[in-house]
């Protein structure tokens, strides 16, 4: 299994620690020709306005796009997140358009209103996630083909499944706990 991490900017380093961790070939991308070949993407966290101009910049939008279109799984943690929503308020940068959410940008405040939590996440089993918000953003509202995996104490939505897309508004790639990771390999896989 090959993954790629996109790695325009942002916390790419680390999620690709994390898939070292679990024996998968990770790869940075920064370019359409490293898209080819991979069984699946992640887009990190970050800054989301950034990350959408380098993408556009190096021409990795449409190549992404079309790839997504013919099955590829990609998962988007934070910024990530925000660049496969359909749909956003609060300051949205350009995204990819591929995932039926609606997000909000920065939605808990800025960097000193980050924060961690221990998260009930039934698709990882009943141990609890322990999930880091950095400036995050939260999914206002699911379109029909996806499906919410993880809330808040208060409802509010922090990560969702449609079909091949996940997305997270947290940085797994910050704990040590990998089960948010192996929950994206098992979709690459088609056992989920």
């Amino acid at each position: 299994m090959k993954i790629g991490v996109l790695a325009a900017q942002g916390a790419f380093a680390e999620h690709i620690a994390v898939l070292q961790k679990l024996e998968v070939d990770a790869v940075p991308v920064r370019l359409p020709r490293e898209l080819e070949g991979l069984d699946g993407l992640i887009i990190p966290g970050g800054e989301s306005t950034t990350i959408s101009k380098l993408i556009t910049a190096y021409k990795l939008r449409e190549v992404i796009k079309e790839r997504a279109g013919k099955g590829l799984p990609i998962f988007g943690t934070c910024a990530g997140m925000i660049l496969l929503a359909k749909h956003g308020i609060n300051g949205y940068p350009e995204t990819l358009k591929l995932m039926d959410i609606t997000v909000s940008r920065n939605a808990f405040g800025r960097q000193k209103e980050s924060f961690e939590t221990d998260l009930k996440i039934p698709a990882l089993g009943e141990k609890p996630f322990h999930a880091v918000f950095i400036r995050a953003p939260l999914i206002k509202s699911v379109g029909s083909g996806a499906e919410v995996l993880g809330k808040l104490g208060d409802g509010t939505i922090i990560a969702a499944r449609e079909s091949r897309l996940l997305v997270a508004s947290f940085h797994p790639e910050l704990t040590d706990d990998h089960r948010f990771h192996q929950y994206f390999l098992d979709i690459v896989a088609g056992k989920r």
